[in-house]
């Protein structure tokens, strides 16, 4: 199998980032109408709002996707939006986006990554935890971020 890459945002690619992520909303929770808003155009709410989309292709298939949302802080960014193809979910995909925003955060000199997460999502927050994200308390949501 050949190895994928990780790309920026490129308007050729807004119809996988709502599709991967409209799967994954349905599979795991529901479809809000700002859900819809959002992932049908993310230039609007995320791009050109100061944030970051990353995509990982192979073979000129994208296999997922993840965000990089401004937050109030400039130096805080909420990771959000992350997705991957339902066949691919256990080969680390989505670790690997997480390293690759880990890093960019880290380059760009950010204080901190921010998420928001369900505590249903057990594997998730593990793996959350495993590199280095911890848990403050928010009702009705898990808030995690990484100093």
């Amino acid at each position: 199998m050949k190895a994928y890459e990780i790309i920026p945002f490129d308007n050729q690619y807004v119809n996988d980032f709502y599709k991967l992520n409209i799967e994954w909303l349905k599979t795991y929770f529901y479809v809000e109408p700002y859900d819809e808003e959002v992932l049908s155009k993310p230039k609007t709410y995320i791009i050109d709002k100061g944030g970051h989309i990353f995509f990982v292709k192979r073979d000129g298939t994208i296999l997922g996707t993840v965000a990089l949302k401004l937050t109030n802080d400039p130096l805080i960014f909420e990771l959000t939006k992350m997705a991957v193809l339902p066949n691919l979910r256990s080969q680390k995909i989505g670790q690997q986006l997480l390293l690759y925003c880990i890093d960019f955060a880290n380059k760009q000199q950010l204080k901190a990554l921010m998420l928001y997460s369900s505590l249903k999502l057990e594997n998730t927050i593990y793996i959350y935890r495993k590199y280095g994200f911890i848990e403050t308390p928010v009702e009705p949501r898990l808030s995690l971020c990484k100093m």
